[in-house]
């Protein structure tokens, strides 16, 4: 069972996998538009170095980042890698030499994917991978995942693989996945603006398996902004902050990833984790989603 205290550690499903709330996600690694090596990689490395001296425990990634680049980094600042690490990454997309994203879901490019991570990132297995549908821009579309589970499934059973997770998947892909295997994770779009998952992250966390919300801050409008910005400023915090432990609060199944290129930033990010949130504060948050709805 995941402990419902903020800032406290969550048990992925079916296995002794504990993780922090407040993870690291290491897409920002890479250079501008994810691609490429970053400016400063002596700062990349310390980035990584200085998160997990402060005790994150959770790490996401994926090989094509860069591609290739943010896994590479993080076998050279973290390998050999602490005892009780997870490194989370995902498969399902690929990069043209243009920079632009592909889906990348057949049988063999899944399974050439699990490879790239394994040989990047310095394992012999991968602790979860997610399967990241493409869907449409940052969200999902409807659409059967059985045969790309499947694929994954099967990995799993040849112990390249120990757990499966999903990304920017609906409801109903989320219960086909499920038919075919254990799901520990699932990550979606989801914030303070944002709110369609409420349902999906309310069943999850009935089941005990984990929701990563990406894009904390993403989408929102100006009116939106301001009203988080008041907050933040009465609480003595970032907006940053007081988004990340909005969704602490919101459910004890929610992980965190939030991800970042400066070591201030990343101090910042952990501190959401000794944020409370009043429940007139959470009210008055809450009422950002609300006003979206009715304009």
């Amino acid at each position: 069972m995941s402990e419902s205290k903020l800032g406290g550690r969550f048990t992925f499903p079916g296995t002794s996998l504990t993780v922090q709330r407040i993870g690291y996600g290491a897409m920002q690694l890479a250079g501008p538009g994810v691609w490429g090596p970053p400016k400063d990689p002596d700062g990349a490395v310390a980035v990584l170095r200085e998160a997990v001296a402060k005790g994150v425990n959770h790490i996401d990634t994926s090989d094509y980042y860069g591609p290739h680049v943010t896994n590479q980094i993080i076998r050279q600042a973290l390998h050999p890698y602490p005892t009780g690490l997870a490194i989370v990454t995902k498969l399902g997309g690929r990069r043209a030499p243009d920079k632009s994203w592909h889906p990348a879901i057949s049988a063999q490019e899944l399974t050439a994917g699990v490879h790239d991570n394994l040989r990047n990132l310095g394992l012999d297995a991968l602790e979860i991978v997610n399967y990241r549908a493409m869907g449409s821009g940052h969200g999902p579309e409807e659409g059967s995942i059985a045969e790309q589970v499947t694929v994954l499934a099967d990995l799993r059973r040849k112990g390249l693989i120990r757990h499966i997770g999903l990304s920017n998947v609906t409801t109903a892909q989320v219960a086909e996945a499920q038919a075919i295997t254990e799901v520990v994770c699932v990550q979606n779009n989801y914030n303070l603006a944002h709110r369609h998952d409420d349902a999906l992250i309310d069943d999850l966390a009935r089941q005990d398996i984990a929701y990563v919300p990406f894009f904390p801050l993403g989408g929102f409008t100006p009116l939106q902004s301001s009203t988080l910005s008041d907050v933040a400023g009465r609480l003595g915090a970032t907006p940053m902050q007081v988004a990340l432990a909005w969704l602490l609060h919101r459910s004890p199944n929610i992980l965190l990833i939030p991800g970042t290129s400066s070591i201030a930033h990343l101090r910042e990010n952990m501190a959401a984790g000794r944020l409370t949130l009043s429940p007139e504060t959470l009210a008055e948050l809450d009422g950002i989603a609300a006003a979206a709805v009715e304009h």
